[in-house]
């Protein structure tokens, strides 16, 4: 499914992401790999922090995000790497293990693709208790715990460095939206675009996150944020 930038959802991300990574990264351009990058709604904010490549496997999402300028290869996990081992300073899975059969194969490309020292960013949706039709939805094959992430992560060679859980601040909302979905038997995604004010207020909110999660490892949330060092 094509990503709606202007959803509170992926602005609100997008802002917790980008404070992390500035926090995490040295002060110079690094080389960032983003796989699984859809329209490139998070690839066009990386190109301020270095040279951004991206790889997806859906040939119109790549087609559109070529059209915006981006480097977007085309190519699906676990199986394609687009660009050569070791070439990537930084590698990022926002929210694609949660669809790989395979995850640890997924992981398995993600370090191929990362220089010795290497930042792994992986995003993926919480708590399978919040299994939802929105999962269905959107092809998900699992949702994941802090703890369980983090061995993934590890069984894989990865050092991890740190957990959050993040999406904090809506949780209770978006808890209680998933628990009537499920009462009601309803299979439709959650990624429809309220109306603007609505929209608006729940991005500010989402974003407040981008002052905590940096420094912070929150203790519940519908999501997780990992940094892994190869």
């Amino acid at each position: 499914m094509e990503e709606d930038r202007r959803h509170w959802w992926f602005r609100g991300r997008l802002a917790v992401l980008l404070a992390v990574l500035r926090r995490a990264l040295p002060p110079r351009r690094v080389r960032l790999l983003e796989l699984g990058c859809g329209t490139g709604n998070v690839l066009g904010a990386l190109g301020g922090l270095g040279e951004a490549v991206g790889m997806e496997a859906h040939p119109e999402l790549v087609a559109a995000a070529r059209a915006a300028g981006l480097d977007v290869r085309p190519g699906r996990l676990p199986d394609d790497l687009p660009v050569p081992d070791g070439w990537a300073e930084v590698v990022l899975l926002l929210d694609v293990l949660e669809h790989l059969d395979d995850d640890a194969a997924g992981l398995a490309t993600a370090r191929r693709a990362l220089a010795p020292g290497g930042l792994l960013v992986v995003t993926v949706p919480a708590y399978r208790w919040l299994w939802s039709g929105h999962d269905v939805a959107l092809g998900h094959r699992r949702r994941y715990t802090a703890r369980a992430l983090a061995r993934r992560v590890r069984a894989e060679g990865f050092a991890v460095e740190r957990v959050s859980y993040f999406n904090t601040l809506l949780f209770p909302a978006v808890a209680a939206v998933r628990a009537w979905k499920r009462l009601l038997g309803d299979r439709a995604h959650d990624l429809a675009r309220p109306a603007e004010p609505l929209n608006r207020a729940l991005a500010r909110v989402f974003a407040l996150e981008r002052h905590l999660v940096p420094r912070l490892a929150l203790p519940f949330g519908s999501s997780l944020l990992l940094l892994a060092r190869r």
